[in-house]
């Protein structure tokens, strides 16, 4: 279970990066309530982006956007929800979407990485 949670981390930080030299500030990593966790929370112009981030070494068990099914999107939305609702300041006047990103290799820093804008809700 540690390996994969270091490639989770790893592809986390990656994820990070691709944001921040994509404009974005990051505004929180991990973030967590009772309904679970979000990857990352990222901000930029009017959107606030609440980011899923999948990190697998290859596509054996499926591609890594295969994760984030129809129950997997309704809960962000739910947790993109409470987070709004504890920084209403960073919130106001902005737009709320997800995004996922979804890295496959076998070292995150050098995987591929693609990026989906707004995810669609179920």
């Amino acid at each position: 279970m540690a390996e994969k949670d270091a490639l989770g981390r790893d592809g986390e930080s990656r994820a990070a990066r691709y944001f921040e030299e994509n404009g974005f500030a990051v505004l929180a990593r991990n973030w967590r309530c009772r309904s679970g966790e979000i990857d990352l929370v990222v901000a930029s112009g009017d959107h606030i982006v609440v980011v899923e981030v999948k990190t697998r070494h290859g596509e054996g068990f499926g591609h890594p956007f295969e994760a984030i099914d129809a129950r997997k999107r309704a809960r962000l939305w739910r947790l993109a929800v409470a987070w709004t609702a504890e920084n209403r300041d960073a919130v106001q006047g902005r737009r709320l979407r997800i995004d996922a990103i979804g890295l496959t290799g076998p070292d995150p820093r050098t995987a591929r990485l693609e990026h989906i804008v707004d995810v669609e809700v179920p």
